[in-house]
C-alpha cells in the first residue's frame, strides 16, 4: 500500500513565493520617484502599445512588472473600482489608500487560495497638494502593502537599483534631475551590464501636482529628449 504524498502548508507558500519571485525577476525594472513638481514614473519599456504605467483617476496612477496580462487585469479592475466608488459617493472619495487594500485582498486571496499566484508587483500613486502628503503604496504577490516615501524600484534589479538611487536621491529634485537620476540607474542594472537608454527604449509618464484635475500625463517626444538631455 502506497502512502499518500503530503505536502506542508509551509512549504506550498514557500514554493507559491519563489514561483512568484523567479516570474518577477524576469521582468525589466520600474523606478516612482517624487520630485519637486510631483511623482515621476519611468519604465524601460520600448513597447508602445503594452504600457506598464496608467492612469487609474483623477490624481491616482499605477505601475507594474511581472505578467502583462495578470498587472492588465489588476489595472482595469483598479479604474473600474475607482469610477465606480467616484460615481456612487463623491470623487474625493477616490483615494490611493482604499485601491491599495482592494489589490491587497485580491492578490493575497489569489496567493492563498489558487494554484498558482500572480506574478506580479504593483506600485499605486497619489499625489498631493505638496511633496509630504503624496502617497506611493508597493504591493507585491501575496497582499503585502509597504507605505513607501522618496522612491522605490521594482523588477529583476530592484535592490541595485535602489541601492544606487539611496546615494543620489533627495528630495525637492527637478524633473529632469530625478528622470536622469532613474534612467542612469536603470541603465546600469537593468541588463548585462552598463548601457545607454533614449526615449524610445523609456515609458515615462508624471503625476503632476500642479494640473488641476487629472494629474497624470504621459512625457514622450521632444519633451522626454530635451528632459534626457537637460545638463
Amino acid at each position: 500500500m502506497t502512502m499518500p504524498f503530503y505536502v506542508s502548508p509551509e512549504q506550498i507558500i514557500k514554493d507559491k513565493a519563489d514561483y512568484a519571485r523567479k516570474g518577477i525577476a524576469r521582468g525589466r525594472s520600474v523606478v516612482v520617484a517624487q520630485y519637486d513638481g510631483g511623482i515621476l514614473f519611468v519604465a524601460e519599456n520600448p513597447s508602445r502599445a503594452l504600457h506598464k504605467i496608467s492612469e487609474i483617476y483623477d490624481k491616482i496612477a499605477f505601475a507594474a512588472v511581472g505578467k502583462y496580462n495578470e498587472f492588465e487585469n489588476l489595472r482595469v479592475a483598479g479604474v473600474r473600482y475607482a469610477d465606480l466608488r467616484g460615481f456612487s459617493y463623491d470623487r474625493a472619495d477616490v483615494t490611493s489608500r482604499g485601491l491599495a487594500n482592494a489589490y491587497a485582498q485580491t492578490l493575497g486571496t489569489v496567493f492563498t487560495e489558487a494554484q498558482k499566484p500572480y506574478e506580479v508587483e504593483i506600485i499605486v500613486a497619489e499625489v498631493g497638494v505638496d511633496e509630504a502628503h503624496d502617497q506611493l503604496y508597493r504591493l507585491t504577490f501575496d497582499g503585502s502593502v509597504g507605505d513607501e516615501h522618496g522612491f522605490l524600484a521594482m523588477g529583476g534589479a530592484a535592490e541595485a537599483i535602489s541601492n544606487q538611487m539611496q546615494e543620489q536621491w533627495q528630495p525637492d529634485l527637478s524633473l529632469s534631475d530625478a528622470l536622469q537620476m532613474a534612467v542612469a540607474a536603470l541603465a546600469e542594472h537593468g541588463g548585462q551590464g552598463p548601457r545607454t537608454l533614449d526615449d524610445k527604449q523609456l515609458e515615462v509618464a508624471i503625476l503632476d501636482r500642479t494640473r488641476p484635475r487629472r494629474a497624470f500625463r504621459r512625457v514622450i517626444g521632444e519633451e522626454l529628449k530635451r528632459l534626457l538631455n537637460t545638463e
